[in-house]
């Protein structure tokens, strides 16, 4: 049951005509804008493997980056909602995409690593169970149709 809507929009503009348009498929340049009003441009581009710049960000670290940043951040609401007082959080997160013969492809598996320190070692066995009630109310976990799983680090700082 749905209790209320929260709408999103922004802006993606292609900035990679190189003069020629689309003409080829080497053509022209995989780089765009992202435009989100009040927000500094995000400088996009395609993964280096299908002729995009390495030095913007792509879809897919995107993905990977909604994916972390919604973990942590509904891993931090639960912390607080459980009595847990986590002092550090940082992840590695991992994400394998496949290829098909077709030229489409998605993404099978993420795995995030969450490295939480907290301050209580009494509670350190409850923060490590935690991301299971975190992955259960990410917004971004809960839309994608493929597994997000945790390896979990719990440390007392």
């Amino acid at each position: 049951m749905s209790i209320g809507e929260h709408r999103y929009s922004l802006a993606v503009q292609w900035t990679g005509n190189l003069g020629g348009g689309t003409s080829s498929y080497r053509s022209y340049s995989r780089d765009h804008d992202v435009l989100i009003p009040g927000l500094p441009v995000l400088k996009g581009s395609a993964d280096p493997t299908f002729h995009g710049d390495r030095a913007r960000y792509n879809p897919e670290q995107l993905l990977l980056a909604a994916l972390a940043q919604c973990h942590m951040l509904s891993y931090l609401h639960v912390a607080v909602k459980h009595g847990v007082v986590v002092t550090d959080y940082r992840d590695e997160a991992t994400g394998l995409m496949r290829l098909n013969r077709d030229g489409s492809g998605q993404f099978e598996q993420v795995t995030l690593h969450p490295h939480v320190t907290v301050a209580d070692a009494a509670q350190a066995e409850l923060a490590a169970g935690l991301h299971h009630e975190a992955n259960e109310v990410c917004f971004i976990a809960r839309s994608v149709n493929f597994p997000v799983d945790h390896e979990p680090v719990t440390v007392v700082g």
